[in-house]
């Protein structure tokens, strides 16, 4: 089982940054592929970006390429995700989630998920 604990989000003006933090419970977090996503009010959740488990490999969502960078801190088993150049258009509650396989990969569900933090990003 893995707990996953998300932190960071709030309001912030257009143009903006942010940097949303998810904490793992347990020792096998280097054993997972991690993720974020995000859910806007309306609208299906939808891919933000991902990592490998080493973190020498990532991907993003063409929407944030550029502005948002997915990284990872073994030791504390968090993973982060720094959001620069914010747009009103990022609005959404965004979720980590822990996929059980060392590469990220769309074939397969996520295994765990973190409860939420909302980002509002004022215009």
């Amino acid at each position: 089982q893995v707990q996953l604990v998300e932190s960071g989000g709030g309001l912030v003006q257009a143009g903006g940054s942010l940097r949303l933090s998810c904490v793992a419970s347990g020792r096998t977090f280097r054993s997972y592929a991690m993720g974020w996503f995000r859910q806007a009010p309306g609208k299906e959740r939808e891919f933000v970006a991902a990592i490998s488990w080493s973190g020498g490999s990532t991907t993003a969502a063409d929407s944030v390429k550029g502005r948002f960078t997915i990284s990872r801190d073994n030791a504390k088993n968090t993973v982060y995700l720094q959001m620069n150049s914010l747009k009103p258009e990022d609005t959404a509650v965004y979720y980590c989630a822990a996929q059980a396989q060392l590469i990220p990969t769309t074939t397969r569900p996520y295994d765990y998920w973190g409860q939420g933090t909302q980002v509002t990003v004022s215009s």
